[in-house]
């Protein structure tokens, strides 16, 4: 039988390869569903392409391929391990498998168990053996995918289980801390065995200490501790002074609670952290719904996504833009379809993947690429973006969203006007907080906040703003002023002002409240705001009316040379000393700073931050500023002297200003058409679209012509092209109608920044409000729709 085995393999032995050192190994998931070895049919991994597939679609990629040898993986539950003393819940890490392997040959299903192939002929069992081996070894190519990425993932301790943590009956007080061998009150750390409070080491980011913790361990050799200043209900920094790097503990709250601490009322205020009990529900408790005895519910529509580790902003978007028609024809009733003409890679095709995702959608992007937790505002953007990317020839579900702005310019001076169009996705509204209704309220708040944090006292319950949704609404509409705005009337600077109106409404309207802003340390940080948002919403009094009566047009002039010159055409270079200094107190190297400055232009320490983070990684990040030659003012370049008003391209000496910065050109290029040719703006969006490998391998050639942009802007200038007038409402691609709509979704945020803390959605289905928090999907009894994030409206049928 073994030798009548061995001459079926035969044949296929050219096809059978060992798994070498570049390539991804998919044991773990299917590349079309959510099948793995778990699955009651098992995974079958090609011994060709490694690839692999549930018990459903491993045919097709026979068929298609004429890959004959597979082989399939089977796991099977062993026993549960019982950690009774431990009191937690059970999760995946508490069960034990047993593991079962053979090769199947297709398409007659024949099936070798692994361990026989010894049994087979010498010249097959040994280079079969060798192939096997090395699939079974391989790691996860997920985990390959993670290990890729430019930030390392952080590990769970080996501590972390085993801490035996002293009876000692210290218990850490809310705020007040001190270092119990110095005097600092900064940068502390508790020691998670014996509950002591000690200092830190001095930090680039300013934070100092005199390394009292590290000197502790060394006398103790208790090896864990904890930042203070970072407890939240989401987790915390944890550090092994033994494995010398940050680390994961999954037991994070049992080990807090040994102190007294409660993570759950945990919050982050400033420079300590806030445990007292509050009488106001906090706003991971409301948003979350917990406390309250929530129905579970199952079947389509109602399936929650695991959570990979700061996932969540991708899974709730996924959860509401699926509950969208046009998306679910596009991606689930063309099923069959897409995986009949997938590509013999399904795992790089954008309308497949299930876990696989998160690593194709976030390909080339350092942000969404990472383990960080990320914006879903952001997130939601670059999505439509892969979207449209991948919708060429076939329907677009992204189109659902898409809209014109119209913006009118009006020289305060002349009074003329220009106006212009935009696309964009989504609207951003302004939250005012100087609208509160509860303002008294919130100053009495803040006086006694002082007060406490003066005297040591822990701090009075937090005061939430109350701001009206149509002071926001109020917000959007109102004149802003242009910066720097040059008037073809008047041919010199000049005040202007723009506004913006709807000149279309798309078939759903997605909001994003403005939550999110920098605090001193230039760290983002989210407003505690309450903003009642309604479930009916009418925009149609913010549809655009063009040019009206009376009215006069700017004229299309392109300022003159000599003032163009002025950006650019300068003697030597000036540096705002002032925002060198700000960088350089938040401890990044001196030189360092004085290039951020330089190279955002002098525009301010927040845009020489981004400049920072962008670049820190860089070999040359600390070394002195090279200053690149000048252009002599008498001798302006030949594309400037050519330059006129028909010209599509952007401004060359806007182009060159980025180039001189070190951007590349073809990238400068579509910053400025992104962003209208407006060059600051323009400098924050390369800043936050990082190009990826492939754009810049592919679009270096063809920039310059490119008639029309697909990029987007985390400002609410999500623009993809700029439209003349009478252009953009005869698109196809834009679905006007009536501005009225009914909330059926929102995505809320729990945490102090977007670099931290949990997201969920609501859904609202078959008349009832759903919640969405990864896996767990619950019948929704008090949808806190005045905490959202991100609202998203449907276009009222009967308007």
């Amino acid at each position: 039988m073994a030798t009548d085995l061995g001459e079926l393999l035969v044949p296929y032995m050219p096809t059978i390869r060992v798994p070498r050192s570049g390539d991804r190994v998919y044991k773990s998931e299917c590349a079309f569903s959510y099948d793995s070895p778990e699955s009651e049919g098992g995974m079958y991994v090609c011994m060709n392409t490694f690839l692999g597939f549930g018990r459903e679609h491993v045919e097709r990629h026979y068929r298609k391929t004429g890959q004959s040898v597979y082989m399939h993986l089977k796991r099977h539950v062993k026993e549960v391990r019982r950690y009774l003393e431990l009191n937690r819940d059970f999760n995946g890490d508490d069960y034990e498998y047993e593991d079962e392997a053979k090769l199947v040959i297709f398409p007659d299903h024949y099936e070798i168990p692994l361990p026989n192939i010894e049994e087979l002929p010498a010249l097959v069992s040994e280079s079969v053996t060798i192939a096997c081996d090395a699939v079974l070894n391989a790691g996860s190519a997920y985990k390959k995918q993670e290990a890729d990425s430019w930030e390392d993932e952080l590990q769970v301790s080996k501590h972390a289980r085993s801490l035996r943590q002293h009876d000692s009956g210290v218990r850490i007080p809310p705020s007040g801390w001190k270092c119990a061998k110095c005097e600092m009150r900064e940068n502390l750390w508790l020691n998670l065995m014996d509950g002591t409070v000690l200092c830190g080491k001095w930090f680039f980011d300013g934070s100092g200490g005199n390394g009292h913790a590290l000197e502790h361990y060394r006398e103790t050799n208790f090896p864990l501790a904890v930042k203070l200043d970072t407890i939240t209900p989401d987790g915390a920094d944890v550090y092994s002074f033994d494995e010398e790097e940050a680390v994961l503990d999954p037991y994070i709250a049992e080990h807090l609670s040994h102190f007294g601490i409660d993570m759950l009322k945990m919050h982050r205020n400033g420079n300590h952290t806030d445990n007292h009990v509050q009488t106001r529900a906090s706003e991971w408790e409301v948003i979350q719904e917990s406390g309250l005895k929530l129905k579970a519910v199952y079947g389509s529509g109602f399936t929650g996504i695991r959570n990979l580790g700061n996932s969540c902003y991708l899974s709730t978007t996924m959860q509401v833009v699926f509950s969208i028609a046009e998306f679910q024809r596009a991606y689930v009733g063309n099923l069959q379809r897409i995986f009949d003409y997938s590509p013999l890679d399904p795992t790089q095709d954008f309308t497949i993947s299930p876990r696989m995702f998160k690593a194709l959608v976030s390909k080339g992007h350092p942000e969404f690429s990472s383990n960080r937790q990320q914006d879903v505002q952001e997130f939601f953007l670059h999505f439509i973006n892969m979207v449209e990317r991948n919708s060429t020839g076939s329907e677009n579900p992204s189109d659902v969203f898409r809209f014109i702005i119209e913006e009118r310019i009006q020289c305060c001076q002349s009074q003329k006007v220009r106006y212009s169009q935009r696309v964009d996705y989504l609207m951003q509204l302004p939250v005012p907080v100087e609208a509160a209704t509860n303002r008294e309220e919130m100053i009495a708040y803040e006086i006694k906040r002082k007060d406490a944090e003066e005297n040591m006292r822990a701090p009075p319950e937090p005061v939430r703003a109350h701001v009206p949704f149509t002071a926001c609404l109020q917000a959007f509409a109102e004149p802003e002023n242009v910066p720097e705005f040059w008037s073809p009337a008047l041919q010199a600077k000049s005040a202007g002002v723009k506004t913006s109106r709807f000149a279309s409404f798309p078939d759903y309207m997605v909001l994003q409240l403005k939550k999110f802003t920098f605090g001193l340390d230039w760290v983002p940080k989210k407003l505690d705001v309450s903003v009642d948002v309604p479930d009916f919403l009418d925009l149609n009094r913010f549809r655009s009316i063009g040019l009206q009566a009376g009215e006069e047009e700017l004229p299309d002039l392109m300022p003159p040379i000599a003032v163009r010159q002025s950006f650019f055409c300068f003697s030597a270079p000036e540096i705002d000393e002032s925002s060198v200094m700000q960088l350089a107190e938040m401890g990044f190297p001196l030189e360092a700073c004085r290039k951020a400055v330089y190279y955002t232009g002098n525009m301010g320490a927040e845009m020489a931050f981004n400049w920072i983070i962008a670049h820190m990684e860089e070999p040359d990040f600390a070394e002195p500023l090279a200053i690149p030659a000048y252009m002599e003012p008498d001798l302006p370049s030949s594309s400037l002297a050519t330059a006129s008003p028909l010209d599509n391209q952007p401004p060359e000496e806007s182009v060159a200003i980025l180039t001189s910065m070190g951007f590349p050109r073809h990238h400068s290029i579509r910053a400025l058409k992104a962003m209208n040719n407006n060059l600051e703006r323009a400098l924050d969006w390369i800043f936050t679209h990082p190009e990826s490998e492939e754009e810049s391998a592919g679009i270096s050639d063809m920039i310059d012509s490119e008639p029309k942009d697909t990029s987007f802007s985390n400002t609410n200038t999500h623009s993809d092209s700029m439209l003349s007038p009478d252009q953009g409402l005869s698109s196809p691609r834009v679905r006007d109608g009536p501005g009225r709509y009914e909330l059926f979704a929102f995505i809320s945020h729990m945490g102090t920044s977007t670099m931290s803390g949990h997201y969920v959605c609501h859904i609202k289905k078959e008349g009832r409000w759903v919640i969405y928090n990864d896996h767990k999907v619950c019948l929704s009894e008090r949808p806190p729709k005045d905490l959202g994030y991100m609202y998203f409206y449907r276009r009222l049928s009967s308007c």
